[in-house]
């Protein structure tokens, strides 16, 4: 699988996560989303996809759900810091969804 982007072909695997994160740019945090049954990322989507990168940069791994919450609650607030919160933005979830579009390792066990 891949995406073409600016002309340039990314590599993606079967499941479409990004193979090479350094090649991860907002325009190809598009295309994936389209995949994802995302039509548009609007600022709130981009609120989580900048916290979930920040954490990978600072940790080396992604967070887990949990701890996403809390990071989320101390940045953003309480409404808009629980999973029910985040899977209406990202229909199945950090782990599937969220950070397949931030362009960060698949997660063990995920699919």
């Amino acid at each position: 699988m891949h995406a073409e982007i600016n002309g340039k072909i990314v590599q993606l695997s079967e499941a479409g996560w990004l193979e090479n994160l350094d090649e991860w740019s907002e325009e190809l945090a598009v295309e994936i989303a389209k995949t994802e049954k995302i039509p548009e990322l609007t600022s709130e989507h981009w609120d989580i996809i900048n916290t979930a990168r920040e954490h990978f940069i600072d940790n080396g791994v992604v967070a887990e759900p949990r701890a996403f919450s809390k990071i989320m609650k101390n940045k953003f607030g309480k409404e808009r810091s629980d999973q029910k919160y985040i899977y209406s933005l990202f229909p199945t979830g950090l782990i599937k969804c969220a950070n397949k579009v931030a362009g960060l390792p698949r997660p063990k066990g995920c699919s």
